[in-house]
């Protein structure tokens, strides 16, 4: 391809990407409205996929530092939202996950959201969606590989 249309597809993609990116936040958001922030829900989601995980797991996953999980960590637990179980092995190991609370939590805000997705995959043809599905995930392949390049890995 050529520079000029290289360029034309770039800006249609950082624009659609933020377009898309920022309206599906307000839309999950108002679905789960003021009991959990974005943040909390997908941190609820890991644990709930999980079982259970480490603080350094969901800095890992979500890409941020131990710092920044460990103050969203702290105020879910305040909440009795997580539980956290030391290692019997190695007392620095902490794990967490959720507690009856927090798992009736996250399964109510998944059934909304779930009602809101099938709301927008709906309209679409079935090939379609799991076109775009099967394009995501490999953008998401190849945004990981691109990221341990980046890393020397």
């Amino acid at each position: 391809m050529d520079n000029p249309i290289i360029q034309e597809l770039i800006d249609r993609y950082v624009t659609v990407s933020f377009q898309v990116h920022k309206k599906a936040e307000t839309l999950i958001k108002g679905q789960i409205g003021d009991e959990l922030t974005n943040d909390q829900h997908y941190i609820l989601r890991y644990i709930s996929q999980s079982g259970e995980c480490t603080s350094s797991e969901l800095a890992d996953a979500f890409e941020v530092n131990k710092s920044a999980i460990t103050a969203i960590i702290n105020r879910m637990a305040d909440r009795g939202l997580i539980q956290r179980t030391r290692d019997e092995n190695d007392r620095r190991v902490v794990y967490l996950t959720l507690t009856t609370e927090g798992h009736t939590l996250y399964q109510n805000c998944q059934e909304k959201i779930q009602v809101l997705v099938e709301s927008i995959i709906t309209q679409f043809e079935e090939t379609e969606i799991k076109s775009f599905i099967n394009t995501y995930e490999k953008l998401a392949r190849i945004l990981a590989n691109k990221k341990k390049e980046e890393l020397g890995e």
